[in-house]
């Protein structure tokens, strides 16, 4: 269809959830209307992305808007920054706990599945539950963030038989260094909401991913990951514990999890080969600072 020009086998269910609706008059859908107005008329576009990535996206924007500029991934280039003290500044919503990388040197090489929906996520008590459970059974040790407001209308409380069964191999935690949990030698997986920010990130970690798309754009990420790069396996939304255990044994021991993690580490190498100097990134920000930057100071 021309409307997904560039997204090869999108479903109905892949599309970011404030469009898919009926209702003419629904703010989310207007609003989005307003920005792909804007869109067209805008004098640059910068996306988080790469070429390798999401080649035939860009081919198609860009036959809308000529004034694209991928120079992702942002948090590669951060890292080139030659001031420490604008390399220092974060973007976390939540105050860090920096136990967790402590704990996580105490762990095997790939042997721990970081678990981590976001800043803005929400679930039932109910999932919660279901989640916990099905990583205790699992077996596996595991790293699990839980905000004070992961739970809709309740406080994140684990039930005590769950934290008593899996102390020895877990830590829970309120916040984290993502970047660098991602980044250490002990995660084998990350089981995620699938938002752009923690996909890129766990992409250039080399980290595969099980994902529980919950809004937003998180349906598409999901799509392109489970079923156009290879690098992740679904939740249903409505999570069930044998599911998720199932999932996380795959993803941690078995040849699909294997696969997985071969596709990633590729997708990986190609994002570090974006920021080469000289290279696909680096161009996108020059060109950027000279036809945009440059010519308003002009």
């Amino acid at each position: 269809m021309e409307w997904t020009e560039g997204m090869k086998n999108i479903r109905l269910r892949d599309i970011p959830t404030f469009i898919r609706t009926t209702d003419p008059n629904d703010i989310m859908l207007n609003f989005i209307f307003q920005k792909m107005k804007q869109y067209r008329e805008a004098s640059a576009i910068i996306l988080n992305t790469f070429d390798t990535l999401e080649e035939d996206v860009l081919k198609a924007l860009s036959s809308i808007n000529s004034l694209i500029y991928a120079i992702g991934p942002l948090h590669l280039l951060v890292k080139q920054m030659e001031d420490e003290k604008q390399r220092a500044i974060g973007s976390n919503l939540w105050v860090e706990e920096f136990e967790c990388i402590e704990w996580l040197n105490s762990k095997e090489p790939n042997s721990v599945i970081y678990v981590n929906f976001g800043s803005i996520t929400v679930m039932t008590s109910h999932q919660l539950i279901e989640f916990a459970w099905g990583l205790a059974n699992s077996k596996k040790p595991f790293l699990w963030i839980t905000r004070p407001d992961l739970v809709v209308g309740d406080s994140a409380i684990l039930p005590h038989e769950f934290v008593t069964q899996t102390k020895e191999r877990s830590l829970v935690a309120s916040w984290c260094c993502q970047e660098q949990v991602l980044n250490h030698s002990s995660i084998g997986g990350f089981l995620t909401h699938i938002g752009w920010n923690s996909t890129i990130e766990s992409i250039c970690a080399g980290v595969p991913m099980i994902s529980w798309p919950f809004f937003t754009e998180q349906q598409t990420n999901c799509h392109y990951c489970c079923s156009e790069w290879g690098i992740g396996m679904e939740i249903d939304k409505n999570v069930k514990r044998n599911e998720v255990e199932k999932l996380v044994r795959e993803l941690m021991d078995g040849e699909k999890g294997k696969e997985m993690k071969e596709n990633v580490m590729n997708l990986e190498s190609k994002a570090e080969e974006a920021y080469e100097v000289g290279c696909f990134s680096w161009k996108q920000l020059d060109k950027f600072i000279k036809e945009v930057l440059l010519s308003k100071v002009k």
